[in-house]
């Protein structure tokens, strides 16, 4: 006989793989050399992942994981972690984390055709806006020379990362 609520279990476990999976991808980490600001990382994989398997509740993963790393667990990018790296200059982009998990969850839970592009868009928009706003900030330097070091080198990769989700996405149940 099965007591408790299975959904909340699986919320739950899926939440723990997610975090570690966001974690882990923050290990996996590739300095471009003439951009040593922002580092190209496997979390947004892992986000946008969470965001296809878990919908709305992708939000937990992404603050539990800003959480950890707050608390000095070294979650983030090359296993750092504190206060400071978020005060730093990639702050920005790891705390653009949780809008994203909730703009690319909303669109996950919708049906129309075209949700989940949306959503993989909506949702990197929003990790470069914020990202590239505290670049700026926390830098010194002009918005349009943060969207030059902080963004367009990471397009790309965002791109491949992005349909990678999409693809491996249709398969997790």
């Amino acid at each position: 006989m099965m007591y408790g609520n299975i959904e909340y279990a699986r919320v739950l476990t899926k939440t723990a793989a997610f975090t570690a999976l966001i974690a882990i991808g923050g290990w996996i980490s590739i300095t471009i050399p003439f951009l040593p600001l922002v580092p190209f990382t496997l979390q947004t994989l892992f986000l946008l992942l969470a965001a296809i398997v878990m919908k709305r509740y992708a939000v937990l993963p992404a603050a539990l994981y800003l959480l950890l790393g707050i608390c000095n667990f070294p979650v983030f990018h090359n296993g750092t972690a504190g206060i400071g790296v978020l005060l730093g200059p990639t702050g920005g982009y790891i705390i653009g984390f949780i809008p994203a998990a909730i703009i690319a969850g909303f669109f996950f839970e919708k049906s129309w055709k075209y949700s989940g592009i949306t959503g993989v868009v909506a949702a990197t928009i929003a990790i470069y806006t914020i990202g590239i706003a505290w670049l700026s900030v926390s830098t010194g330097m002009p918005v349009f020379a943060a969207i030059m070091i902080g963004a367009i080198p990471f397009i790309p990769g965002d791109i491949l990362k992005s349909t990678a989700a999409l693809m491996i996405g249709k398969r997790i149940p």
